[in-house]
């Protein structure tokens, strides 16, 4: 491993108060490197929508790793990693690793900003991630016992969190990963009824799924007073995005560590043995 970023220096998570940061915290902190987290409600404040706090934020840093909230496809996003970068180079933070998404046109031209900035990029592209059966939003509904979605019969290669921070954690730590692009995916493709299955068989449950027209998905978020900037957000990536044109598997986990991505069994198997997809009748942790 080639390392030349002084180890007294943190990695700064920025925007990683959901489900990737944590976890590349935690293997950053497993190798004795310091890795602070920041959001809206850290000692440090950082919030996207908040240019005040940026400044501070990086402040100190030896590396970022930016998880730009809610998504690099909502506009604006573009210029705010344009804006966030140079403010990073600045301070004398050179190396940054930006997790992007998959097919978004939006996040490819933020790619491009990053990677045209000057400083020492990586870019991790992923697609849908298979915790979104256990962390998210797909949770709620999943325990319904029905997940009714707008999305057609197209496959993804649905990809575990967990290998997104592996990635994102020797990118963060091994100079090897500077100037590389790795889309990661799992190793296989499940539509999202498939994956329910999967979800059910694991779990014991009878979960199911239902196909939904986008107009019914979206009167359903308003009823639940969902902010109506997330209900865009969601059904372009349930429409636009799920389109087919990342129904194809890549090898960049195995670029990036060497070996094979998590299958999406895996995943289902490890959670359910949490317990988040217990009945609630019986409790759930």
């Amino acid at each position: 491993m080639t390392v030349t970023r002084e180890v007294q220096k943190p990695v700064v998570i920025l925007g990683g108060a959901g489900k990737t940061g944590a976890r590349v915290a935690a293997r950053l902190q497993a190798q004795g490197r310091p890795a602070h987290i920041l959001s809206r409600s850290t000692g440090t404040r950082f919030d996207w929508e908040d240019k005040s706090t940026w400044e501070s934020a990086v402040e100190g840093a030896g590396a970022l790793f930016i998880v730009y909230q809610p998504d690099l496809a909502v506009p604006g996003a573009v210029d705010d990693i344009r804006q966030l970068t140079a403010i990073a180079l600045r301070q004398g933070v050179r190396r940054m690793v930006l997790l992007s998404g998959r097919g978004e046109e939006e996040a490819q031209a933020a790619e491009r900003v990053l990677q045209e900035s000057g400083a020492d990029w990586t870019v991790i592209r992923a697609s849908w991630f298979a915790q979104n059966f256990s962390e998210t939003f797909i949770l709620d509904a999943l325990m319904t016992g029905e997940l009714a979605l707008p999305v057609a019969d197209v496959k993804e290669p649905f990809i575990d969190v967990d290998d997104i921070a592996d990635v994102a954690a020797a990118a963060l730590t091994d100079d090897k990963h500077i100037g590389r692009l790795y889309e990661v995916t799992g190793p296989r493709l499940l539509t999202f009824a498939e994956a329910v299955t999967e979800v059910a068989q694991a779990s014991g449950r009878d979960f199911r799924f239902r196909r939904i027209t986008p107009e019914d998905y979206a009167a359903g978020l308003e009823a639940a007073e969902v902010p109506a900037d997330f209900i865009w957000l969601l059904n372009y990536l349930f429409t636009t995005v799920l389109d087919g044109r990342n129904a194809h598997v890549t090898d960049g986990v195995r670029q990036a560590l060497g070996r094979d991505a998590r299958d999406f069994a895996d995943y289902a198997r490890d959670a359910a043995a949490t317990g988040v997809w217990a009945d609630t009748r019986e409790g759930r942790s």
